[in-house]
């Protein structure tokens, strides 16, 4: 009899904890209509951008190639957007910077000329990039 009782509880435990885990699945399944629609815009496809010519030209292609139906093809190698400096260019001015160092600890150029080059240097390092992406966007 005791038996009994006990399997009768074992059954009885083993269905409620069924029913809570079931209970449990079913209440994560809701969502408020707010993260339905956020969901939704997440999977949604971009919009299109049409980019129109610039001072009436005609866009040109880009430097990829191009499959007949106008898809860009990225089998061929890629090129710079713009002309890499030479080792002769990267001598030269390393020539340089090393002439105007060498000056300064000989003492043949004083500390203010020292600081006008560096400083025209300088000021040369920070506007050559916007320099150089106006001209590219031009």
């Amino acid at each position: 009899m005791t038996t009994n009782r006990i399997t009768g509880i074992a059954i009885a435990t083993g269905m409620a904890l069924v029913a809570a885990a079931a209970a449990a699945m079913l209440a994560g399944c809701t969502s408020t209509p707010e993260q339905k629609a956020a969901a939704a815009a997440r999977r949604a496809p971009p919009t299109a951008v049409v980019m129109t010519a610039t001072k009436g030209e005609e866009p040109t292609q880009s430097s990829l190639s191009h499959y007949p139906d106008g898809y860009p093809g990225f089998g061929a190698p890629l090129t710079a957007a713009n002309t890499q400096m030479s080792n002769e260019e990267a001598a030269g001015l390393q020539k340089q910077l090393s002439a105007l160092v060498a000056q300064r600890k000989a003492g043949t150029i004083s500390e203010a000329e020292y600081q006008r080059r560096v400083a025209e240097f300088r000021k040369l390092a920070a506007e050559h990039g916007a320099d150089a992406l106006s001209a590219i966007g031009n």
